[in-house]
C-alpha cells in the first residue's frame, strides 16, 4: 500500500494526502476527512521514520518511574483518552530508579524523533529538565520547581498532606506518625512532593501542639518501604495510633506491618495514604487516602504537550485541586467512630 493509492481511493492528489499527513497548514477539514477516511479504509500506515524526516512523526513519550504504581496507570489512562480525537500516539518508557537508567530512556524517545515528552516523577535536574525542553516540547508532572522552558502538572501536595493530617487528629489521634520517600532525585528538596508532603505532616503536628509526638520514617513509597516504615514506626514506645503513609503503594506495604504485628485496622492503628488509587477503594483494603485525580492530570499533561508541539512558548503551570477520600482503614482511637 502506497500513498498513491491512498490518493486515487480519495481522489486527490499525492501531494494532498502528504499534507494531510504531515497535518500541514492551509489543508479544509473537508480535505482532511476525506484523505483520512481513505488511509482507514486501506489500512495505509506511514512510515514513521519518513514522517519524522519530512516534519512530525504524531508520536509523543511518556516516561515513567516505573510502572508498578497503579497511579501511574492513571494518569496513563487520562493521556491515552485525551490523544483519542487526536492524530498523536504514546509511546510509554521505563525511567528506572537511577539517573542514569533515566537519561538513557529520555535519548532512545530523542532519537526515535517524538515530537515531544511526558515526564512523571523525572530524578534529573532542572537544568537537564530544561537541555531537554529547548530540544523537544516538554511537560513535567509531580515537580513543583517554575521553568521558562517546559510546563508542570502537580498535585497540591500541601493541601493534601492537611487533609489527611487533619483528618487524624480530628478522629483524636495524638501519636500520628508518617512514612516518606527518598530517591535519587536532583531536584531542589523543597520542590519534591515527597519532601512537601512531610513537611506539611510536622507543620501541622505542631500547629495542632503535638510536636513533641512527631515520628517519621524515611523509607520508599512502594509496598516493601511502606511495611518496612510502619515496622520501624511500630517497634517505637508508645507505637502510634495513626500512620499516615505518602503513598497508597507505601500504605499497602504498612497494612500488612499492621496485621503482622498481631495488630488490626483501624481497631488499633489507623492507616492512610495517597493517590486513591483504584486499590484503595477493594473493599478488603478500604485504605482512606487522598485523591489527586490521576487522569486530570494524564489529560492536562496531554494538552499542554500538543499545545507546545503546535508552537506555544509561555509556560504553564497546572495544579490540581485534592479532596480526601475517607474508608474504613481510618477511626477514632480503639476504632469507635470514623
Amino acid at each position: 500500500m502506497t500513498i498513491a493509492d491512498v490518493a486515487s481511493h480519495a481522489q486527490v492528489s499525492v501531494t494532498a494526502v502528504s499534507k494531510v499527513i504531515r497535518n500541514a497548514y492551509g489543508v479544509s477539514p473537508a480535505m482532511k476527512d476525506r484523505v483520512k477516511t481513505a488511509i482507514e479504509e486501506l489500512g495505509y500506515r506511514p512510515q514513521a521514520v519518513a514522517r519524522g524526516m519530512r516534519g512530525r512523526t504524531f508520536t509523543i513519550g511518556l516516561v515513567l518511574p516505573h510502572i508498578r504504581n497503579p497511579f501511574f496507570a492513571d494518569i496513563l489512562d487520562g493521556l491515552t483518552d485525551y490523544l483519542e480525537d487526536t492524530d498523536y500516539q504514546a509511546f510509554m518508557i521505563q525511567g528506572g530508579a537511577t539517573r542514569k537508567v533515566e537519561r538513557r530512556a529520555v535519548d532512545a524517545l530523542m532519537d526515535r524523533q517524538v515530537d515531544g515528552i511526558i515526564m512523571v516523577a523525572p530524578l534529573a535536574s532542572k537544568a537537564r529538565l530544561e537541555e531537554v525542553a529547548k530540544e523537544k516540547p516538554t511537560v513535567v508532572l509531580a515537580r513543583h520547581e517554575r521553568s521558562s522552558y517546559y510546563d508542570s502538572v502537580f498535585g497540591d501536595d500541601e493541601a493534601g498532606a492537611e487533609l489527611v493530617v487533619q483528618h487524624l487528629i480530628e478522629l483524636g489521634h495524638r501519636r500520628v506518625a508518617h512514612i516518606t520517600h527518598q530517591d535519587d532525585s536532583q531536584a531542589r528538596p523543597a520542590d519534591l512532593l515527597h519532601n512537601i508532603r512531610s513537611a506539611t505532616y510536622e507543620r501541622v503536628m505542631r500547629e495542632q501542639g503535638l510536636g513533641d509526638e512527631i515520628a517519621v520514617a524515611t523509607s520508599f513509597y512502594h509496598e516493601k518501604g511502606g511495611y518496612e516504615g510502619a515496622r520501624e514506626l511500630l517497634s517505637r514506645s508508645p507505637r502510634p495510633t495513626a500512620i499516615f503513609a505518602g503513598a497508597d503503594q507505601a500504605a499497602l506495604g504498612a497494612l500488612a506491618a499492621v496485621h503482622e504485628a498481631g495488630l488490626s485496622v483501624p481497631v488499633d492503628v489507623s492507616v492512610a495514604g495517597y493517590d486513591n488509587t483504584h486499590l484503595a477503594a477493594l473493599p478488603n483494603i478500604a485504605l482512606t487516602s487522598v485523591d489527586q485525580d490521576g487522569g486530570e492530570m494524564g489529560r492536562a499533561a496531554g494538552k499542554l504537550l500538543l499545545e507546545r508541539i503546535e508552537g506555544r512558548m509561555t509556560p504553564v503551570r497546572f495544579s490540581v485541586t485534592p479532596s480526601l477520600v475517607v474508608r474504613s482503614s481510618t477511626a477514632a482511637p480503639g476504632g469507635s467512630g470514623g
